[in-house]
């Protein structure tokens, strides 16, 4: 963690000791974390994560001042810094109520900047200023409309074929020839450091029982 080092290389400093963000994203899932993003980074960050609802509630001078103010969230008001890219996809297999997500994320980003208050005298004036903004979500009426299943394999391994309709952060949703009235939502974090060759594969899919709720 750059915040508890004392020594950090040219090209890292030159990131760290530009102006971050601190923020709190919501998930389809309803799990909320707590988050950094460097300046030219601010709205690109959240998109990455897949995010589905998210407030900046802090502006910091660098990245070992906001990293600082991210460790007091998880600390103090119990934000988590991580989620699964796996409980991302599985959020988004389920019935998401985009009315509720932003009320619960407004309660986390209104609980986040009563913790930024109290912490003001640890901090000069010059090291962080609260803020109330919302992110800004890419248009997602696709996202959300209609059933989603989960994709059946894994990914990291054999062949597959998907038309990809939409993406989330690491999760897509996606169509396959032999089921192509389906929507299917696939996790590519699994794809991470793998090498992939693209060709005309087909998604061969195992029997499934339907849901019954």
């Amino acid at each position: 963690m750059v915040h508890r080092q004392d020594f950090l290389s040219k090209g890292l400093e030159s990131v760290v000791m530009q102006p971050h963000w601190l923020y709190v994203a919501t998930f389809a899932d309803g799990t909320d974390k707590v988050g950094t993003a460097a300046d030219p980074r601010k709205w690109g960050r959240l998109t990455e994560q897949g995010a589905v609802v998210g407030r900046y509630v802090a502006r910091a001078v660098d990245g070992r001042v906001v990293r600082h103010l991210e460790d007091a969230m998880t600390d103090t008001a119990g934000l988590r810094q991580a989620v699964r890219a796996s409980a991302k996809a599985a959020g988004l297999t389920r019935p998401v109520d985009l009315s509720r997500l932003d009320r619960a994320n407004a309660d986390a980003a209104a609980a986040a900047r009563e913790v930024l208050a109290d912490l003001g005298s640890d901090f000069s004036d010059d090291d962080f200023r609260i803020v109330d903004e919302q992110w800004q979500a890419p248009a997602r009426d696709e996202v959300f409309d209609g059933r989603r299943t989960a994709y059946p394999l894994d990914t990291a391994v054999g062949t597959h074929g998907m038309t990809v309709r939409w993406c989330v952060g690491s999760a897509v949703g996606s169509t396959v020839s032999e089921d192509p009235d389906s929507l299917y939502v696939a996790d590519l974090s699994r794809l991470r450091g793998r090498r992939i060759e693209r060709g005309d594969f087909e998604t061969a899919l195992p029997a499934m029982q339907e849901a019954l709720f």
